[in-house]
């Protein structure tokens, strides 16, 4: 297959969830009025989708490394498609989150196999500047999708949203089919660990799930029962034949581990911004979906800029100075977002904005990099799968942290000029834990070997 036509096609699947999921941020306030939702349930728009995605990216990664990644990674596309057009046929909240859950199963069988793809098909002296242009294009769809999604949902109303990535995505899997031409290989049904894949499922379900309710008793009794389920898991895998995850690269890879700990608070500290901040500006500020999504859009404008030239300075230094020096830019851009109000100006907020950008770009394609960088090429697939999941498992921390401090200050309310009050004060407290666990990831980040194994 030809590197380039390869990595288009990735390029182009990475672009479109994230513009999928940051398009679909900037409705939530127009989907909260149609359907009815709270603040809480707007949130669950977003986190069923990373629910869904973080529970079966481990599985999948194992199951593409057996049956082919090429062909999970189409399969996936042409779910994520599919499931569009069921979200933006949704008569309620209970089937735009339904159909969100199948869409976050499509998606993870393309985030768990696309590093995969492109760190075999390119040489690691070549393997920066590739990931990082993969990495350029996740920050593009997150650029475009503010706009777009403004002016889709301001012209159209937020179901085009859903309409126009359908379309889309099947047109990818087609040419994904002709381009990238699956091979024709069996599951060998004895080498999938169905019972692992079983524990982990339940095990992650029953920890995100926990994690989104808190601080319910139950949520806490069900973030316990998952803890426990990975251990069990993490035990189970070790006296596996053939795991879906192989244990030991955590235990005996400090690279892997310690780059994966770092991608995992990361996002725990970054993803629920956008979140926050298009509430803020819509209910506070009262701006347009239009108006909004020009604002919010200099963050991921930023990070795509810095993403491909630091994809490319990790293949000649440090990835681990890169992405330590990416981290302690967001901690600035989060002590900024600290003193947020309902009169601080847009200029202010665009200036923050633009930090976190050059953060997010320095930190991404280098520990990325790393990770793929500091393991086997039989161990590419779940290394992928585990770097996503990372990542995913860290955007519902973050979302589960902001939906938290929501109900410990609002409850189950609406956002309302006589509740404005009480959303402003979760500002502040939700940064300055996002502040708190970003210093713990540059030691993470750090703490890692100076340099990781090609």
């Amino acid at each position: 297959m030809n590197p380039i036509l390869v990595l288009a096609l990735v390029v182009i699947t990475s672009f479109l969830t994230p513009f999928l999921g940051s398009a679909v941020n900037i409705a939530l306030p127009h989907m909260g009025s149609e359907l009815n939702m709270s603040a809480v349930g707007l949130s669950w728009v977003s986190m069923s989708f990373l629910l869904s995605s973080a529970v079966f990216l481990v599985p999948l990664g194992r199951l593409a490394d057996l049956a082919g990644r090429v062909r999970i990674f189409i399969y996936g596309t042409i779910i994520v498609a599919i499931s569009s057009f069921f979200c933006a046929w949704a008569q309620s909240s209970g089937m735009l989150i339904g159909a969100r859950v199948v869409q976050g199963i499509g998606s993870a069988m393309m985030f768990g196999t696309n590093m995969a793809i492109v760190t075999s098909t390119f040489p690691p002296q070549r393997r920066g500047w590739a990931i990082g242009i993969t990495v350029t294009s996740v920050y593009l769809g997150l650029s475009v999708a503010p706009v777009v999604g403004g002016l889709l949902t301001e012209w159209f109303g937020w179901r085009s949203i859903f309409l126009v990535t359908g379309p889309l995505g099947l047109l990818v899997a087609v040419t994904a089919l002709i381009v990238l031409k699956p091979a024709r290989q069996e599951v060998p049904v004895h080498s999938f660990d169905v019972k692992g894949s079983l524990v982990y499922v339940l095990a992650m379900s029953a920890l995100m799930f926990g994690l989104s309710r808190l601080p319910e008793s139950s949520a806490i009794l069900l973030a316990g029962a998952g803890i426990a389920g990975l251990l069990l898991f993490g035990w189970l895998e070790m006296r596996t034949t053939v795991p879906i995850f192989d244990v030991k690269l955590f235990l005996g890879n400090r690279v892997f581990a310690l780059s994966n700990l770092a991608a995992l608070i990361n996002y725990a500290t970054t993803f629920a911004v956008t979140f926050i901040l298009s509430l803020y500006l819509q209910y506070i500020k009262g701006l347009t979906p239009k108006e909004a999504g020009l604002l919010l859009i200099a963050q991921p404008v930023m990070m795509a800029l810095v993403a491909s030239f630091a994809g490319r300075w990790s293949d000649r230094f440090s990835p681990r100075l890169l992405a330590s020096g990416g981290m302690a830019v967001i901690a600035v851009g989060l002590v900024m977002l600290l003193w947020l109000n309902a009169s601080t100006p847009n200029g202010y907020l665009l200036t923050t904005l633009l930090v976190l950008g050059i953060g997010f770009g320095l930190f991404s394609s280098p520990n990325t990099n790393s990770v793929m960088s500091s393991v086997e090429r039989k161990d590419l697939g779940i290394a992928s799968a585990t770097v996503a999941t990372m990542r995913l498992t860290g955007q519902m921390v973050s979302m589960a942290i902001a939906t938290l401090v929501i109900q410990l200050f609002m409850g189950h309310a609406h956002i309302t000029p006589e509740t404005e009050k009480d959303f402003l004060k979760t500002i502040p407290v939700t940064f300055m834990i996002f502040l708190i666990l970003i210093g713990l990831g540059i030691w993470a980040s750090l703490a890692r070997e100076r340099r990781s194994v090609s």
